[in-house]
């Protein structure tokens, strides 16, 4: 169960790393519009590549997940990866968190809990 629990976290942290990257990404391009500057500058955004990268790992990292446990147990234990985006969103974006918004991630996390007992 142990592994388990390691697997999820690093695979949520890619994710989580995938999703805060392209928010990077993203506001790096600029306005919208169909040039071959503007994709120009989406495929040349490092942020963009490294978001990719991330998600590709954490994809690889959940098909080993589903070959080798359940799946009854393996994704509820995705929800880590809300205490993850919150952590993202408080320290690398600058975002206020309210409060409240841990609660549910507490509440979340116990369900998760009773879950996998």
């Amino acid at each position: 169960m142990i592994l388990l629990i390691i697997l999820i976290i690093i695979q949520s942290v890619l994710l989580v790393a995938a999703q805060s990257l392209l928010k990077i990404s993203v506001e790096l391009f600029g306005k919208f519009s169909w040039s071959w500057q503007y994709f120009k500058t989406v495929f040349t955004t490092w942020q963009f590549a490294a978001s990719g990268a991330c998600a590709l790992a954490a994809m690889l990292v959940w098909m080993y997940v589903l070959k080798h446990y359940q799946f009854s147990v393996a994704y509820p234990l995705l929800s880590i990866s809300y205490i993850i985006g919150l952590l993202s969103a408080q320290f690398i974006f600058h975002e206020a968190v309210p409060f409240t918004r841990w609660i549910g991630v507490v509440i979340v996390m116990i369900g998760v809990f009773f879950i996998v007992k």
